[in-house]
């Protein structure tokens, strides 16, 4: 029986079986691991998932008419948690650190992306996230700076992980067929990263800059410090330059000058 796909919850079903074997191997999954699928919908990689033997395996599903199908055919190979994704505490559903796999909803992916950076737990909760984006999203995160799809997505996610683009995915290997290519994106953390209070702050900082992509840096500093001369100078940033020629590590730098400031 075919499940009818809810667009309210943006679900497309992964069906080919070769691109499912091909997300399971890069995990790596060994007998010692722990994991975590986000939206496992009818269970097409779960069972792949499954058939490495992992110590425990956890699944997130929103969709109430999947949780029967879900335990009919897993049995207690897996623990379903019924909720919204956005609403759960990751860090509190293991002890061991999570390999996280997920195809994710493309209306929101970047908000389930942006919450796992932005998590405020002092524990490392995961290993490695494999992760399936709207290829439009995917080429956003992965973006080097000085090109057109470098912006705000692309920092936020190069500021804790590394990122390494494996495949894109053809239309043809989801059911219901979407109308747009997919990537599978691997994220793992990275040991040392720039130390920001707070990640609203750097989402400041990204915003006010890239409201006015077009313009020259100096007028939108100038509406965030008094001193933009001086910090420019301390930064050894060039003020006529534009937000989308800033590496990452010169918004990280921008953002710890501004939490001095408002501190």
């Amino acid at each position: 029986m075919k499940i009818k796909a809810k667009k309210s919850l943006g679900q497309n079903f992964l069906i080919d079986r070769n691109i499912i074997k091909k997300i399971v191997e890069v995990g790596e999954i060994t007998s010692q691991d722990t994991i975590l699928e986000i939206g496992a919908g009818t269970g097409n990689l779960t069972e792949f998932i499954v058939n490495k033997k992992p110590q425990k395996f956890f699944v997130i599903e929103k969709d109430h008419r999947l949780i029967e199908i879900l335990k009919q055919k897993f049995k207690d190979k897996v623990i379903i948690i019924n909720n919204d994704i956005l609403k759960v505490r990751e860090e509190l559903i293991s002890e061991k650190k999570l390999i996280v796999f997920g195809n994710l909803p493309y209306n929101i992916s970047t908000k389930i992306l942006s919450k796992w950076i932005t998590n405020k737990s002092k524990k490392n909760w995961y290993k490695c996230f494999i992760l399936m984006f709207q290829k439009e999203v995917a080429d956003r995160i992965i973006a080097e700076v000085n090109t057109k799809n470098y912006g705000r997505l692309s920092i936020l996610s190069s500021w804790k992980l590394k990122i390494e683009k494996i495949t894109d995915i053809n239309s043809s290997c989801f059911y219901p067929k979407p109308k747009i290519k997919s990537t599978l994106l691997k994220f793992t953390p990275k040991n040392d990263y720039f130390q920001i209070k707070n990640s609203k702050n750097l989402e400041t900082i990204t915003k006010v800059l890239f409201n006015q992509r077009r313009k020259m840096i100096k007028k939108s500093l100038n509406s965030i410090f008094k001193n933009r001369i001086d910090i420019a100078k301390k930064l050894n940033l060039n003020l006529n330059l534009r937000p989308q020629n800033l590496s990452p590590e010169l918004y990280y730098e921008i953002t710890r000058e501004y939490e001095n400031l408002i501190k």
